[in-house]
Order: C-alpha cells, then sequence, then structure tokens
C-alpha cells in the first residue's frame, strides 16, 4: 500500500512540518547567531513564509474549486456522461496535488464522497466500470488505475476493503481481456470491449498503468502480463525494431495501432509514458520518443491536445534533463493561459471538446501537478 500523502492544499504548513521533522526548524535552539550551513540561522523567522504560491499553484488551486463545483448529490463529478470513469479522472486529479478523503476539509469531503459514487454496486457489472456508464474499456482503465493509486487512503477502514476488492475484480478483468486470441501483431493489447479481439494504444496505456499500479501496491498481476504488454508497445512504435530490439531510427514516436510509421504527438506521449511505467526506462525507444517530442512540441490545435499533454507532461519529466526541462516550461506556459476565469478548462477540438470541461480540466491538473510527486505511479 501507498504511504499516506500529505495535504497538498495546505503547502505552507506542510513545509512547516517537514523542514520541523528534518531538524531545520531547530535553529531556534541555537544562538541566534549561530551559523547554519554558511547562513544566519532563521530562529525567529516563521517557516510558513518560506513557500510562496506562484502561478501554478494558483491556477491548480483555481481548477480544483471549479471541479468540486461540478459534484452533483449523489457523490459525482462530471459534466458530460460516462460520471463512473469522468469522477475516477477527477479523484485522480485531486490526489495528484495532494488532496486526501478526511472529512477535515471541503476537498477531502468531496473525494470521500465522489470515491463512494465509484464503488457503487451498480457502478461495476461482474468487475467492470465500463458498462454502467457506457465508458468501455476506456473507463475501466482510469477507474482502475485511480482505484490502485487511492488504496491504503481511504476514509474509513470499511471504505479501503470495498477498493481492495473492487480492484481484485477489476485486475481480472484487464487481465482476461489481454489473453483474448488476436492477430500476433495486436496481442497484448486492449480495445474497447472486454472481449474486443484487436487493440490500439490509447485504450491499452490505461490498462498498462492500471496494471503496474496494482503489482506496486502488492496485487495479483502475473509479471508476464507487463512482458506481454511491452510486446505490444514495441509493435506500436514507428521505427521498426531489429533482431537485438533496437529501432532502425534512433528518432521515432508511436502510432495508434501497429503498422503506422507516421508518429503522432499524442500517441508518443502516451507510449513513451506506458514505457515508463512498466520499467523500460533505459530503453531505446524511451530515448527516442523523447528526442521526437523534442523536436515536435506540443501545439495547442493538436486533435487531443489535453490528453496528450497529460502523458507528455508526465513522461518528459521522467526522462530528466532537456527532456524535462522542456516540458516543465512549455506545460506551465501553454495551459495557464488556456484556463478560464471560473477555474475550468475547455478544448477548442470538436472531438475532445465534446468530452467536457471535467474532463479537461482534471487532464490539465495532472498536467501541471507533475512537480509535487504525489501519485506513485509517476515516481520512478
Amino acid at each position: 500500500m501507498h504511504s499516506t500523502k500529505r495535504n497538498h492544499l495546505d503547502r505552507r504548513a506542510w513545509l512547516n512540518h517537514a523542514l520541523a521533522a528534518t531538524g531545520i526548524a531547530c535553529a531556534n535552539m541555537l544562538d541566534s547567531n549561530t551559523s547554519l550551513f554558511g547562513r544566519k540561522a532563521f530562529a525567529e523567522e516563521d517557516l510558513t513564509d518560506l513557500y510562496v504560491d506562484d502561478s501554478i499553484d494558483q491556477s491548480v488551486d483555481r481548477g480544483v474549486k471549479f471541479l468540486l463545483r461540478l459534484q452533483k448529490d449523489d457523490g459525482s463529478i462530471a459534466d458530460r456522461g460516462t460520471a463512473t470513469a469522468m469522477t475516477s479522472l477527477v479523484i485522480m486529479a485531486l490526489a495528484s496535488v495532494g488532496t486526501i478523503p478526511e472529512p477535515g476539509t471541503p476537498e477531502g469531503r468531496a473525494m470521500s464522497r465522489a470515491i463512494e459514487f465509484v464503488l457503487q454496486p451498480r457502478n461495476q457489472t461482474k468487475g467492470y466500470f465500463g458498462h454502467h456508464d457506457g465508458s468501455r474499456m476506456y473507463g475501466h482503465g482510469i477507474t482502475t488505475l485511480m482505484l490502485t493509486e487511492i488504496l491504503g487512503m481511504g476514509a474509513t477502514i470499511d471504505q479501503n476493503a470495498r477498493i481492495h476488492n473492487a480492484l481484485v475484480q477489476a485486475i481480472q478483468v484487464i487481465l482476461k481481456s489481454q489473453a483474448v486470441r488476436k492477430p500476433q501483431r495486436l496481442q497484448g493489447g486492449w480495445r474497447y470491449k472486454p472481449d474486443s479481439r484487436d487493440s490500439d494504444l490509447s485504450v491499452s496505456v490505461w490498462q498498462v498503468m492500471a496494471l503496474r499500479s496494482a503489482k506496486n501496491d502488492g496485487l495479483d498481476v502475473p509479471a508476464e502480463a507487463i512482458d506481454f504488454a511491452v510486446e505490444y508497445l514495441q509493435e506500436s512504435y514507428t521505427s521498426p525494431l531489429d533482431e537485438n530490439g533496437q529501432p532502425r531510427e534512433k528518432v521515432g514516436g508511436f502510432a495508434y495501432t501497429p503498422g503506422t510509421h507516421h508518429p503522432a504527438f499524442t500517441m508518443t506521449a502516451a507510449g513513451l509514458l506506458a514505457m515508463q511505467t512498466c520499467g523500460r526506462y533505459n530503453s531505446p525507444l524511451v530515448a527516442g520518443s523523447a528526442a521526437w517530442l523534442l523536436e515536435h512540441p506540443p501545439r495547442t490545435n493538436e486533435r487531443f491536445f489535453f490528453y496528450g499533454m497529460y502523458y507528455y507532461a508526465q513522461g518528459m519529466h521522467q526522462v530528466g534533463g532537456e527532456a524535462a526541462e522542456t516540458a516543465a516550461k512549455l506545460v506551465p506556459e501553454l495551459l495557464l493561459r488556456l484556463q478560464a476565469d471560473n477555474g475550468s478548462w475547455v478544448s477548442h477540438q470538436g472531438e475532445e471538446r465534446n468530452v467536457g470541461v471535467a474532463y479537461a480540466t482534471s487532464l490539465a491538473i495532472l498536467s501541471l501537478s507533475v512537480r509535487y510527486h504525489y501519485l506513485p505511479i509517476y515516481q520512478r
């Protein structure tokens, strides 16, 4: 299980506590002229003044407040249908900035109610979360990933037990779906339905992340399932691999389905993060994808801009170096100027716009929250 997370919404108080825990607050035990690490000890200084919210923090907080205003009486947080999947995405966004489901804050109470909505028996059909709300395997992967990330964070012992029980069934749905007979190049992946006989990268990435996070939780996920998924990811890479698994071209990307030789921004970012999630940090496919993304930076007119930015922000951060520095600059630069006065984000592209503001706002928050390092699945 994951360790208890600190509440990001009071970052100043957390910093004060963290510094005190490391012994820095013990400066008040020293003489006022004592030098600490070459500087005058700040015995009289209020440590809460050391952290000042910047534009990213302020943007994220406004986004969180907007999402909370969308919550309905039944606990769901959605605006365009697929309520289970969208509520799960919102919960992940809240968790990514340190919110925990506890009664002491409005955010914590809203999160607990949202979790309760997702866990309603009607939302899971024989372990499958994608049937009742029509979100199919997309929604199932999102919801399963969310539950793996908050396992152990539930508001009560009972809620944690129900999260665990729901996950046991949900993981079996993913594993059984992966095992459905498919053409060779599509094996190891997933598509829209549990019994689909084909695969695409967009649906598959959510299942891969859910499996890996569940395995990190100690749930029963065979290592072979992760390896099988990696084989599918390799098939989705646009540069053919030689007999040693090395791409013929150093710079390449990922495509929606195997056999396509033209990388796309969203799928390349998704494939990059998926490979990292599977522990293949040093794969040449990771290096090649990061190089491609440096040559093809995100643009706001991307077909699925918010979806791609979510993968891009997380994946490039984990690559480190120039990739991380570039993403750390571009992500807030692009997203902050797109935020509406009410704190929301909405896509200007037709297909993505139709998914709604809960979707876009959640993905924007997940993209901006990289630096907080709260969600274990995105930690290297």
